[in-house]
């Protein structure tokens, strides 16, 4: 079972969007477990304190590192990655989804206010993981996110496997235009190699679109595939 660890200060958002669809399902077949843990309750005090202000001044709160410190080490310990959602983290990839799935699972540390104290991350070797360029209210939604993409590839979660080999990333490259029926909506129909029958040209039609739109939408994926593609230049014999 792929088991998924975390921790935050509203539990009550787990499982959330989650527990429905094909998540859902695989929550309730036991192809993954979600335990949520209130980071509250490890506080000491009355006013179950998580935070305090910044060192060296500034607006907000810092989350307390010994807070967090105790929440983390109630989790018995496990092989499974340890992550904190972060602004300044890596960016997610398709790739390191795919790692995460097919491994035993992970705990994720979910940030508020503005941030966690550095000692705390560097004592319990957190892997601080970002969703992009953009800051939100807590990790909790960035969380179930990545939760979400790693459960749909578990084994028998999607009802294809196939699904997940020709989507956005997987090769590199953005997906290809999908079509369906009707045959014509509003005066356009569906490309015509599509409706060929023919199994090669739909796959050649297939890949210079999804290389198409790569190109178009995001030049750093397409460099990056063009420098796979590229041939290593050995020595001149």
């Amino acid at each position: 079972m792929w088991r998924a660890s975390v921790l935050t200060l509203f539990p009550d958002m787990f499982p959330g969007p989650l527990g429905i669809s094909l998540a859902g399902k695989a929550l309730e077949t036991g192809i993954w477990s979600l335990d949520a843990i209130d980071i509250r309750s490890h506080t000491t005090d009355r006013h179950r304190t998580v935070d305090d202000t910044p060192a060296g001044g500034g607006p907000g709160m810092v989350m307390k590192a010994d807070i967090l410190a105790r929440a983390l080490d109630a989790i018995p310990p496990d092989p499974r990655p340890r992550l904190l959602m972060s602004p300044r983290g890596v960016p997610l990839r398709q790739s390191r989804v795919a790692k995460l799935a097919a491994g035993t699972g992970c705990v994720i540390l979910c940030g508020r206010f503005e941030g966690v104290d550095e000692r705390l991350i560097e004592a319990r070797g957190l892997e601080e993981v970002s969703l992009g360029d953009f800051v939100l209210s807590g990790g909790e939604v960035a969380a179930l996110s990545l939760l979400d993409a790693c459960v749909r590839l578990l084994p028998g979660v999607m009802g294809k496997e196939a699904s997940g080999v020709e989507e956005s990333f997987s090769d590199g490259l953005l997906e290809y235009p999908q079509f369906t029926r009707p045959a014509v909506f509003e005066d356009v129909g569906i490309p015509e190699v599509l409706t060929s029958g023919d199994h090669a040209k739909v796959a050649k039609w297939r890949r210079a679109e999804a290389e198409r739109l790569t190109k178009e939408r995001r030049p750093d994926l397409w460099a990056a595939y063009q420098a796979r593609k590229s041939p290593e230049k050995g020595p001149k014999t």
